[in-house]
């Protein structure tokens, strides 16, 4: 065999192996990136070995929700920085075209020029092409933008009308439709996560102008630093949580190991993390929001059905509304032995006149026996307003009742927090039900100053009540409304 022919041979062996690994690449996502970028993506990185199957599985609509039977819809992606998530999700956005080039991908990141430079990231991908002995050997050869289509943030491939559109939350989306949908980290740094006009925006943005052009069937991926509880991606798993999967991953594990060592060796994390500072920490490398670690709850309990025959006492706590920014909030729930199990809340800021009878209208609909409403602040005229709407309502069997809290405030929320947490059990998805109330909890600090005090103050009541620490003024037997004390 002369020279040229054996050369020849040994080339078209190497081809022919490396068509093979193309056949797999086409199959699985991991195999696809580790071909594309074998510097990058490395058998021992076994993260990459988690996040590429999670996308391909969200793609493939294998990934299922247990409760719901249903395929999940939304990705969140937590990783730390230099943990390749945005380079990642390039790759997955140009081996879904290749998979079907009639798929349509919208990418939206926090401003137009990143959002250029993720458009040609994948753009680039797509046109890369490889040649071994002058053939050329490529993941999807026939994969090719339509000539005249090419521009730097929207573009067709062949055979296609629109492929392709990278926006940021302040672009356009005219024209475009898309079933891939990618959001690459919306907030920039700590200043804005704790702006609560620009988070909103963002939701904003995606619940209005985003959802609007997506097609039936789509797939979302929000791949975020998680800077606090309501960025985006807090957000959208409040108001969509039976349809996100979350895939969560911190640079350390629980023993302090890196859970990469070759992209970030254990000693240079933990130097980050004594020079850094430690909300910034949290927030980049162990995916801890920066208001999570000064809230003074944690995670409620939650129930799912319950009958209310077995209620031993049906019980509200109302804390009535100051002047000016504060809310009413009113907690109302059964209990059953020490515990408290919310069936409803009334939290709101509008005005007494619209209130007092739908206080009084909840209190006779979840069949409330004894009602305590703090004095303090023209609490007691709310009480008895709310006693003549519920004669109204011909509801004689809640006992209305006022005291004047003397404690200070906020030594109660913090005394009374464990037993808060430890007692008190809220309807599954209250999140949802329950939003403004919702926030107000999970965003109040143990620590510093806080917005808004009402919802941990009426809980801390209805848990009080409960345990019988604090009782109501008995009434005249003159009142319309049959008192009860409260013990």
């Amino acid at each position: 065999m002369s020279f040229l022919e054996e050369f020849r041979s040994i080339s078209t062996g190497e081809k022919t192996q490396r068509e093979a690994e193309i056949e797999k690449g086409k199959k699985s996502f991991r195999q696809y990136c580790n071909m594309i970028n074998n510097d990058f993506f490395k058998k021992e990185r076994v993260y990459q070995d988690i996040v590429c199957d999670t996308l391909q599985k969200m793609y493939e609509r294998k990934m299922i929700n247990e409760k719901t039977k249903k395929p999940y819809d939304i990705l969140i992606l937590n990783l730390p920085p230099g943990f390749g998530k945005s380079y990642t999700a390039s790759l997955f956005a140009t081996w879904v075209l290749g998979k079907n080039n009639k798929n349509q991908v919208i990418t939206v990141s926090y401003g137009q020029d990143l959002a250029i430079s993720f458009s040609k990231t994948v753009r680039n991908t797509i046109q890369l092409e490889e040649y071994h002995d002058f053939v050329p050997v490529s993941f999807f050869p026939e994969l090719k933008i339509k000539e005249g289509d090419g521009a730097a943030d929207k573009w067709a491939l062949k055979n296609a009308y629109m492929s392709y559109l990278g926006t940021s939350f302040t672009g356009k989306l005219t024209g475009m439709r898309g079933n891939i949908i990618i959001i690459d980290d919306p907030i920039k740094n700590a200043e804005e996560a704790i702006n609560e006009k620009v988070k909103q925006g963002h939701f904003d943005f995606y619940k209005n102008t985003l959802t609007s052009r997506m097609l039936p069937n789509s797939l979302q991926i929000i791949i975020q630093t998680r800077w606090a509880t309501d960025d985006l991606a807090g957000k959208i798993i409040t108001e969509y949580n039976k349809r996100c999967y979350v895939l969560q991953l911190a640079a350390l594990d629980k023993n302090d190991k890196s859970i990469c060592e070759s992209l970030y060796p254990t000693e240079d994390l933990i130097r980050k993390r004594e020079t850094l500072d430690e909300h910034i920490w949290l927030a980049n490398y162990m995916q801890q929001p920066i208001d999570i670690k000064g809230v003074l709850y944690g995670k409620f309990k939650t129930y799912d059905v319950i009958d209310s025959d077995l209620f031993e006492r049906q019980i509200a706590y109302i804390d009535t509304a100051d002047e000016g920014k504060d809310y009413l909030c009113a907690i109302i729930g059964g209990v059953i032995g020490r515990y408290g199990y919310i069936t409803g809340i009334y939290y709101t800021d509008k005005a007494m006149e619209i209130t007092e009878p739908e206080t009084a209208r909840l209190l006779s609909l979840l069949q409330t026996r004894d009602c305590l409403i703090e004095s303090n602040n023209g609490g007691r005229g709310f009480a008895r307003n709310v006693e003549r709407e519920l004669k109204k309502l011909k509801c004689r069997k809640c006992n209305i009742t006022w005291f004047h809290q003397s404690k200070n405030k906020n030594t109660r929320i913090l005394v009374n927090a464990t037993n808060v947490m430890e007692q008190v059990i809220f309807p599954e998805g209250w999140e949802k039900k329950y939003k403004e109330f919702y926030k107000a909890i999970s965003n109040y600090q143990r620590k510093g100053k806080n917005a808004h005090d009402d919802a941990p103050d009426a809980l801390t009541g209805f848990v009080e009540m409960i345990n019988g620490d604090v009782k109501g003024r008995m009434k005249p037997i003159a009142s319309p409304i049959r008192a009860l004390k409260l013990f």
